[in-house]
């Protein structure tokens, strides 16, 4: 089935062509008329406006919902309460992580589920037999997300709360421009931001009056392209792509955070995860190329003529005048300031392992209190 955003008429009008590759069966706007590199420039300093209605939004509620996603995830859901939400480091009965996931607790046994291109519906649908719960996936919502220092300045006016009371990974349901939705705070940019859940009726409305109130604060549409830009200068990571060796664990991407190691009870994998700690076989890291360009995704890395890694994600970010590579690198290699050469199909280029994020390595822009 072909998902298809009602935004997509705006997107054609800003010059998209909705042609490239699919992203959970729905066409995306990788690419408008202007610049990613300058649509990056307004997200770093005033605001961009994403359509994210591509990701899979999957309700389930019942008074078994929390028993059945906790089976599911290395997280303990029964800790989330009301206006909340976790990232969890998903993960197959290898220990290998097969998603993207936020839990988003909605109410008692009422939660949402927010993934990527994984199995989480796969593995919902083997752990809900004969429980007594429900899910379904919600073709119907669309997702805005407004990204960028001016953000909060520019809803605040319209907007049925304050939001310098929302935390981060918090959401609540109220009103923007007379129409309901649902707002948390966070993004995929590493910049202060807000994602926007509404009903596909109220979608080209919310979107066409958030950028006629962002006009004066430089508010711009983006592009999937410049999320994608954005995304690496944050080492902000996505799966599959940055999982290129198909049994990554969540130990060797920086997931920790994602898991609670102090789990009590089973979930799927948690034998093989838990198994897996401190025996990585590479660490995620970052490299900054000197080229002009971007390197190739895939592209091997060799230091002293020795295989010491792959690229999983690169860019040229022109907001850091830098090539910049996310990567894997076997352990030995992984220090701060390590030489290393990365070998792709334009020829042989010199790297250095650099601290990560790229941008805002202490991820301050992600703190501010929203005005």
């Amino acid at each position: 089935m072909t998902r298809e955003s009602i935004l997509n008429v705006r997107h054609r009008e800003l010059g998209s062509k909705l042609d490239g590759d699919t992203w959970n069966d729905m066409p995306i706007p990788w690419r408008y008329q202007r610049d990613p590199q300058d649509e990056v420039v307004a997200v770093r300093t005033a605001a961009g406006l994403y359509d994210i209605s591509g990701l899979n939004i999957v309700r389930v509620w019942g008074p078994d919902a929390a028993a059945v996603i906790d089976r599911m995830v290395p997280i303990d859901v029964r800790r989330l309460r009301p206006g909340t939400a976790r990232l969890a480091a998903v993960v197959d009965e290898k220990g290998a992580v097969s998603d993207d996931l936020m839990v988003i607790c909605d109410g008692e046994n009422q939660y949402r589920l927010s993934h990527g291109s994984g199995d989480t519906q796969q593995k919902l649908a083997a752990l809900s037999q004969g429980r007594d719960m429900q899910w379904e996936q919600d073709f119907d919502v669309h997702m805005l997300s407004l990204q960028g220092p001016r953000s909060a300045a520019i809803l605040k006016a319209h907007i049925g709360i304050d939001l310098a009371t929302l935390p981060y990974f918090a959401h609540r349901e109220t009103t923007l421009f007379g129409r309901k939705i649902v707002i948390s705070r966070g993004g995929y940019s590493g910049e202060e931001g807000f994602e926007i859940s509404c009903a596909a009726a109220d979608a080209v409305a919310l979107w066409d009056a958030i950028l006629e109130a962002g006009k004066p604060h430089g508010l711009i549409p983006c592009s999937w392209d410049s999320l994608e830009l954005a995304r690496i200068e944050a080492a902000l990571l996505f799966y599959p792509f940055d999982m290129p060796e198909g049994d990554t664990t969540p130990w060797e991407v920086n997931l920790g955070w994602a898991i609670d190691s102090d789990k009590a009870g089973d979930y799927v994998g948690k034998a093989a995860l838990l198994a897996a700690r401190g025996k990585e076989r590479f660490s995620q890291a970052g490299v900054a190329v000197r080229l002009d360009r971007a390197v190739e995704a895939g592209a091997r890395i060799f230091v002293d003529g020795k295989e010491a890694g792959v690229v999983t994600s690169a860019t040229f970010s022109r907001y850091l005048m830098q090539s910049l590579a996310l990567v894997h690198l076997k352990p030995a290699y992984k220090a701060l300031g390590t030489r290393v050469e990365i070998r792709d199909s334009t020829g042989a280029h010199v790297a250095t392992v650099t601290k990560t994020p790229f941008y805002d390595p202490q991820r301050l822009r992600t703190q501010i209190k929203a005005a």
